[in-house]
């Protein structure tokens, strides 16, 4: 087996690797950038060394950097990760010139299907189906919208060399001028190519993808589907395994596809073959071929789950030359797994990206890393490990590659962690999911927690009726948290009163109060708790709780400062994130945050003739929505300016946003210039 491996990625998958490595007894060394120096992935390591500057085009996308660095450890093989070198054959055919084992597919395969472009070409001529579309290059705007027209309206624009990244909607030919040259800007950006490839949107889209497994003796498995719908421009929100949607016929039929497809190129390691999938047509014969990742995907840990097989384990023993161990007839589907990416953007302020320092950070507590039941001896059926280990209980896993206090910088990916739950069915996975996130403690950035909670929480979602549309589809106006039922808010109110009881009961303790007999007085306290706009008179008499009349059996342990608040009401636990606002509190849970004002009686009728502050009017500015870099300013000053005229293009996270007018104008002064980092709210333009 390998002695050293050297992972040529960053973040929670650099981390991923050497978990399986470790096991393996097989050393590790890590490569960083200035950003990265003091990473978790850097610790964790036995070794590390230094690439370069920041910027991902200057240290981690420098395949000869990667290279030096493997040859001055004594590396004897690397793993590429998720992505960055993972889809360049001239990487892998480079690994293999120097005498280093490459943790991934043939240059050929990589060749083959990480082209976009070729892969479909490919595909088409071995009798997939794929989606209709133009294939070739494109030469320039006016190429793209006679091919648009060609096609019919809507259509997709996506960069060849991308994933999630480098992809525009176009309804019309507007949208085509508008969307094809920033397009192949941030496919160039992200990837290094530029070029741009066209195809039929599929409306009412379900995404699924097949993981694939071959070594490099012929063998070839596909180890069942990964439902990947729910998703927001195109990047992946939401993943489980299997798909709601699928049955046994449809996944046989999808499976013997994507290995046929590998097979014809000689694929041997992890891949996924994606499918767009028409939702509408229940006989399960609508599947298209998308593309094919030749390498391991973000979401693999939900097939893990169920399978009970360690996927990086088994891509460093093919490359290592092993045989697989395990036949198609072995691969079986034990339980549900439902994976949530957490994402450093704020769903409230229509996904803003946000960077900035994680002033707490505590996952909840993980319970595996593989599969709940996976056998540490690959020599063992996976159709047999799940008898030793059982199949009861929920599990959690949490992969992840940040630390509190580190920082979430402008430069990667914003995805913080991974969130992935097992269970025997569906809704307990899911159930899972939603209990954990009421118990993730992040701070100091903007976050997607609440959102997934709510998206966890919806009807639809838990029906598994589902498409790539659900969220544009549900959420139209943006997000604005959870809704939460006049159960919930009771529980809350009882809460807030137990805690302020519990903080006025410590304060009853302190030296010198005014009354000798001030602790009688806790023997009943009258609250009244202000949520939102809406008022609930609370007793706490002798540890019980009446809100609006009605008892409430809580039980809770919990000190001043504790942020994090495990109660029970009426046997059912209830996780609530808390912070104290000088005279207020914020409970955060079930997906959404609630302002709580406890008063007693007295103050809160005084309260209701307290003047409100209005907030300035900040409508003649434009200011900045996250923090990012200035790439282009639209406009000049005294420019006239109609409701949504482009204005200035911010670049953050990788992603290009463009800023538009809200309403009719005139220019009067520019405060940034193309070049400038602007931290959020900053003042970009000003108006007459």
């Amino acid at each position: 087996m390998f002695k050293k491996i050297l992972i040529a990625n960053r973040g929670e998958i650099a981390c991923r690797v050497m978990r399986t490595a470790k096991r393996m007894g097989i050393a590790t060394v890590a490569v960083y950038s200035d950003a990265d120096a003091r990473s978790p992935h850097v610790l964790m390591a036995d070794e590390s060394v230094r690439l370069g500057p920041a910027p991902a085009a200057e240290s981690y996308l420098k395949a000869e950097l990667i290279l030096d660095a493997a040859k001055a450890t004594g590396a004897d093989c690397i793993h590429p990760g998720y992505g960055f070198l993972s889809e360049r054959e001239s990487f892998s055919q480079a690994c293999a010139d120097a005498g280093i084992a490459f943790v991934g597919p043939p240059p050929k395969a990589i060749a083959a299907m990480g082209d976009k472009i070729e892969s479909k070409k490919l595909a088409k001529a071995a009798g997939v189906n794929v989606v209709p579309g133009h294939v070739g290059e494109i030469d320039d705007t006016d190429h793209a919208v006679r091919i648009a027209n060609d096609i019919g309206y809507p259509v997709m624009m996506k960069a060849s060399a991308g994933g999630g990244k480098g992809m525009r909607l176009a309804w019309s030919e507007k949208d085509v001028r508008e969307g094809f040259e920033a397009t192949k800007r941030e496919g160039l950006a992200s990837f290094g190519d530029d070029r741009v490839f066209i195809e039929k949107f599929i409306e009412s889209p379900r995404h699924i993808e097949i993981q694939v497994l071959g070594d490099q003796h012929g063998n070839t498995l596909y180890l069942n589907e990964r439902e990947c719908s729910i998703q927001r421009r195109h990047q992946k929100v939401v993943e489980e395994a299997p798909s709601p949607f699928v049955s046994p016929e449809m996944r046989r039929k999808m499976g013997e596809q994507a290995v046929a497809l590998s097979k014809a190129v000689g694929y041997y390691s992890a891949g996924t073959v994606e499918l767009i999938v028409s939702g509408a047509d229940t006989t399960g014969e609508s599947f298209y071929f998308l593309e094919m990742n030749t390498r391991l995907q973000v979401e693999h840990p939900v097939t893990e789950c169920i399978t009970g097989l360690d996927l990086v384990e088994q891509m460093i023993r093919v490359a290592y030359g092993e045989k697989l161990a395990m036949t198609q007839d072995d691969v079986k589907i034990h339980g549900w797994a439902v994976e949530n990416r957490v994402y450093a953007e704020d769903p409230y302020r229509n996904f803003l990206p946000s960077t900035g320092r994680l002033v707490r950070y505590r996952p909840p507590e993980a319970r595996f890393h593989q599969a709940p039941f996976a056998s540490s001896d690959v020599e063992k059926r996976v159709s047999t490990s799940l008898d030793t280990n059982g199949e009861s209980g929920t599990y959690i896993r949490v992969d992840d590659g940040v630390a509190e206090g580190g920082e979430v910088s402008m430069f990667y990916d914003p995805m913080i962690a991974k969130l992935v739950t097992w269970a025997p069915t569906r809704i307990e996975a899911i159930d899972a999911q939603v209990a954990a996130l009421d118990r993730f403690e992040l701070e100091g950035l903007g976050n997607n927690v609440d959102f997934l909670s709510a998206l966890m929480q919806h009807d639809r979602f838990r029906e598994g009726n589902i498409t790539t549309g659900f969220i544009a589809e549900e959420y139209p106006e943006g997000f604005h948290g959870a809704p939460a039922d006049d159960a919930l808010l009771a529980r809350l109110a009882a809460l807030a009163a137990k805690l302020s009881s519990i903080e006025t009961a410590r304060n009853g303790l302190i030296d010198g109060q005014l009354s000798p007999r001030f602790d009688e007085a806790l023997t009943r306290q009258d609250w009244v708790v202000r949520i939102g706009k809406t008022d609930h008179r609370v007793t706490v008499e002798n540890g019980n709780v009446a809100v609006d009349g009605t008892e409430i059996a809580v039980d809770v342990e919990w000190k001043p400062g504790q942020r994090l608040v495990e109660a029970v009401f009426d046997g059912n636990p209830l996780a609530v994130r808390v912070e104290r606002r000088r005279t207020d509190w914020r409970f955060t849970t079930r997906g959404a945050s609630h302002g709580v004002r406890v008063l007693s009686p007295r103050i809160a009728e005084l309260a209701e003739h307290m003047i409100e502050k209005v907030p300035p009017d900040m409508s003649k500015f434009l200011l900045c929505p996250m923090p990012g870099l200035v790439t282009r300013i639209e406009v000049g000053e005294g420019d006239a300016v109609e409701a949504g005229q482009p204005l200035a293009v911010v670049e953050a996270m990788k992603m290009e946003n463009i800023l538009r007018a809200e309403k009719s104008g005139t220019v009067k002064s520019l405060n940034a210039e193309a070049g400038d980092s602007l931290a959020v709210d900053a003042v970009i333009m000003e108006f007459e």
